[in-house]
């Protein structure tokens, strides 16, 4: 069993994680198992919550936990904050070779694969199939990013996507809407953009290079792949798998687009926005509220513009459950499961941290209603519910990734052409995929 480079800051031998889990190949084999009815136990158990939820979420999980501790009053769960998302991970694979696991736990979406590849989280089929859950009410692309080989790993819980954010006051003054298709982006950079003495002092739009999360989606929307098929190589030195980063260079050249790179390059953008310096920005669902809370005029929330198809990837991180962690812990841990993501506190669990409701049917409920009258803004989102989809799904995403980044890094800082740079990138790429 082999963990990926990017998780090797620590020393685990695969040995000790084969004894800790149990191999991937044995998970296979329970795919088709229902989980068997627990034996009545109200006798008292503790498990951990390992988590990465920042302080302005505190709020809402402690509000979660006691509620749910009231419906299980025999169950207490100790949250334990990780840190971010990649020492949360560090302290998981540590963890699992120290044989000592929290019972559930989050794990950011993009390194699901990885883990679950290991054998390091726990199937829920079993348990799903036991308690028919209805997974028909979740967002499919949702419930898919936290899927992997034909198996349910964990539920989605904290999830943004990347949308656009615009200056509706601005846009409304010049009689322009956000583009909804690659089509449209010239005309509408042509309305937008400022130029004085051949230099741009208002730009359209900006699109991220700091984070692949932003541009992966560009690459499918115009008929591209990261990944072949069999994801057994990369295919983005391929005509379709192109197009995204060639309109990139072009639209920075003709400086209707900007896009930041490196440290600092998250606030840069975002002060830009609210200085007006840039109409509409590419940026996490979960960033909405601060745009809201410190603009000096009307925020818009549109989905981001395809050209093929039009969709957008699914950030944040899901709920998982230990393989490792003893029976009557993960009876206890997916009764938390089941009730931090279920339909019942959908909403008032999404106000409280600002991230997106997972449920199809909160929207048109009283609750639900109230909540896109107060955020009219997310209304965007789920106007495009189905086309959230998961991240490109290989364990070795988080390593090869880095290579075609580095690319985009090239173009923005060196004003380097990225198709030979991205065409170059191919063999290590591939080597990384190979070796995995």
């Amino acid at each position: 069993m082999k963990l990926n480079k990017w998780l090797s800051v620590l020393t685990v031998s695969s040995m000790s994680l084969g004894l800790a889990v149990g191999c991937s190949n044995n998970a296979a084999e329970k795919t088709t198992e229902v989980a068997k009815a627990p034996v009545a136990d109200n006798s008292p158990i503790t498990i951990q919550y390992w988590h990465s939820h920042a302080e302005p979420q505190i709020a809402a999980l402690n509000y979660m936990i006691a509620e749910f501790q009231k419906k299980y009053p025999n169950i207490t769960v100790e949250p334990v904050f990780q840190g971010g998302y990649p020492d949360l991970h560090k302290k998981l694979q540590a963890a699992v070779a120290a044989k000592d696991v929290p019972a559930v736990t989050n794990v950011e979406v993009s390194v699901l694969p990885n883990f679950a590849d290991g054998g390091v989280f726990a199937d829920m089929t079993p348990y799903i199939k036991r308690d028919k859950v209805d997974m028909n009410d979740f967002s499919k692309g949702m419930l898919q990013a936290y899927a992997y080989n034909d198996k349910q790993y964990g539920f989605p819980l904290i999830v943004s996507t990347s949308v656009f954010v615009y200056n509706k006051t601005m846009l409304d003054k010049l009689g322009v809407k956000p583009p909804a298709t690659w089509a449209e982006i010239e005309d509408f950079n042509k309305k937008v953009t400022v130029k004085e003495n051949g230099k741009t002092s208002r730009y359209a739009f900006s699109v991220p290079g700091w984070d692949t999360w932003y541009y992966d989606p560009w690459v499918s929307n115009g008929g591209g792949a990261i990944l072949s098929p069999d994801h057994k190589k990369t295919l983005l030195d391929q005509p379709d798998s192109l197009k995204w980063i060639q309109n990139f260079r072009k639209w920075m050249q003709d400086g209707s687009m900007q896009m930041g790179y490196g440290k600092g390059a998250s606030d840069t953008m975002r002060q830009m926005f609210l200085e007006e310096k840039v109409a509409m920005v590419q940026h996490s669902s979960a960033i909405i509220k601060t745009y809201l809370e410190n603009a000096k005029f009307e925020v818009g929330v549109s989905f981001i513009p395809g050209d093929k198809e039009r969709k957008s990837h699914i950030g944040g991180a899901g709920i998982v459950m230990m393989e490792g962690a003893p029976a009557k812990q993960k009876e206890a841990a997916w009764k938390f499961v089941s009730f931090m993501t279920g339909v019942e506190n959908n909403i008032k669990w999404a106000e409280g941290t600002g991230y997106l409701p997972t449920h199809k049917s909160v929207v048109n409920t009283d609750e639900g209603k109230k909540y896109f009258e107060k955020l009219p803004q997310y209304k965007a989102v789920f106007e495009n519910f189905d086309n959230v989809v998961g991240r490109p799904q290989h364990p070795a995403y988080p390593e090869f990734s880095k290579q075609y980044m580095e690319v985009v890094g090239k173009m923005i800082l060196e004003n380097a052409d990225p198709v030979p740079l991205m065409k170059d990138s191919i063999k290590e790429i591939n080597r990384i995929i190979a070796d995995q």
